[in-house]
């Protein structure tokens, strides 16, 4: 099984429960995602490549970078990791050792997946509070496939810092920052390969394209999604209503993660809507234009909605806690998979702000609505107080800057204030009609007709 309602990297658990299956074997691609509630086996597959064209690429930035150089690659070319070591190992003595820096390869995280294994691994996590590098990456201790115990892991990470990433785990001396490194990649352009520019978005990045033998230096297509993602959590800033999608139902912890987006954004004093769509599209999330922004708890490969198509942006958990955490400030730090969000701090629900908000979409203040908690609790004494802000609410476009204050604060407000509501049949008011005579034969040519 290799194809799930949300997207064909996960293990379909629900289509294997289906069936009552002990076990899932995942063929082609994978994003790695730990499993809930079955243990998988993942069958990577062969893709074809010139090992010794790929040698000669990697070779060259060798020669030419004063970098050390990190080698990470699609699942799909695992293979082929070993010839092309054993290939460079024997240039590399032909030209002197002393002509290449420092290299290190990445291993896979492994090929069976136990789930009892990470749910160990995610309360650990949870309970541990130095379990970010500096990067704000995870840490990890892998040995021979396995994660290993706390305390091994604090006694190994005296000298190495691991890193888990898309199924692909490596280690490096504590000293070395990942930012010091040349990152070579073998693969597509792919969204493997947008999670590993986006989380080391400081990191030098040169991909080996192993379809047409090329080696790709030029990236910046790849760091403009920086940007438009830096664009929509300011635009999520000004949100009211949130679509919560959920994008996965296998991923381990994704209950957690919802549960913890709905404290966040009741915090913020916005109104969160859970939605279930199976694989978003711009067609279905057009059916709730009530939403002014959508967050899509996925795995980390399908998580970047990005179309000019859709009518909401659509954002990351990471992104959504940068956008309704008052006062946070993005550092250049990225994360993709929300499993490595829910070992940190969980979401402060206290931290509204009376005070205005400048918003630079909108280019003036805005006041940001209060907490759904106070807010009920006032509803009784200010029920006319609200009633008349909302009829005052009406803001001309033309107007000068000035404070304002968003509408429709839920989905009912926001279907009573919509100008067309659907159909209405006016059965008291309307006056019945007479009976006429209906046309007979078929389609193509009714009786009356000439032909």
């Amino acid at each position: 099984m290799a194809d799930t309602t949300y997207g064909s990297c996960c293990v379909d658990e629900v289509g294997a429960s289906h069936i009552d299956a002990d076990c899932v074997v995942h063929y082609g691609h994978t994003c790695m995602s730990p499993t809930s509630t079955l243990p998988a086996l993942f069958v990577f597959g062969k893709a074809s490549i010139a090992v010794n064209t790929c040698v000669e690429s990697l070779s060259h930035c060798l020669t030419t970078s004063n970098k050390p150089i990190l080698v990470l690659f699609g699942l799909e070319y695992a293979h082929a990791v070993q010839s092309i070591k054993e290939k460079l190992v024997v240039e590399s003595s032909m030209l002197g050792s002393s002509k290449y820096p420092v290299l290190h390869y990445a291993d896979v995280m492994c090929s069976v997946m136990n789930p009892s294994n990470y749910d160990k691994a995610l309360k650990w996590e949870l309970e541990s509070s130095n379990g970010y590098t500096s990067n704000g990456n995870l840490l990890k201790c892998v040995n021979n496939n396995n994660i290993l115990s706390p305390d091994h892991c604090k006694q190994n990470t005296l000298t190495i810092t691991s890193y888990n990433l898309g199924g692909l785990t490596w280690s490096l001396p504590q000293e070395h920052n990942i930012e010091d490194y040349l990152l070579f990649w073998i693969g597509p352009d792919n969204p493997a390969f947008a999670n590993v520019v986006l989380t080391f978005n400081n990191c030098e990045i040169v991909r080996y394209n192993a379809d047409d033998n090329r080696l790709v230096k030029d990236l910046s297509h790849q760091r403009r999604i920086l940007k438009r993602r830096y664009y929509l959590v300011e635009k999520a800033k000004d949100a009211n209503i949130v679509g919560i999608l959920v994008g996965t139902l296998g991923v381990a912890g994704y209950l957690h993660m919802i549960n913890q987006m709905k404290e966040l954004i009741k915090g913020a004093g916005k109104k969160a809507y859970t939605l279930v769509m199976g694989r978003p599209n711009p067609a279905k999330l057009a059916n709730f234009p009530e939403c002014d922004v959508f967050i899509y708890v996925s795995c980390a490969e399908t998580a970047l909605l990005d179309s000019k198509e859709f009518l909401a942006p659509v954002i990351t958990p990471f992104e959504a806690m940068l956008a309704f955490n008052r006062g946070s400030q993005w550092t250049g730090a990225y994360v993709m998979g929300f499993r490595d969000l829910m070992a940190s701090a969980s979401p402060n629900v206290s931290n509204h702000s009376e005070e205005a908000r400048f918003s630079f979409l909108e280019g003036r203040y805005v006041e940001d609505l209060e907490p759904q908690g106070k807010a009920d609790e006032k509803e009784r004494a200010l029920v006319l107080a609200k009633a008349t802000e909302k009829a005052l609410n009406v803001r001309d476009r033309d107007s000068t800057p000035g404070l304002v204050k968003g509408i429709a604060k839920s989905g009912a407000e926001f279907f009573v204030s919509r100008s067309y509501h659907g159909l209405e049949m006016q059965n008291e008011k309307a006056p019945p009609q007479a009976f006429v005579m209906g046309k007979t034969g078929k389609a193509s040519g009714y009786n009356d007709e000439r032909s």
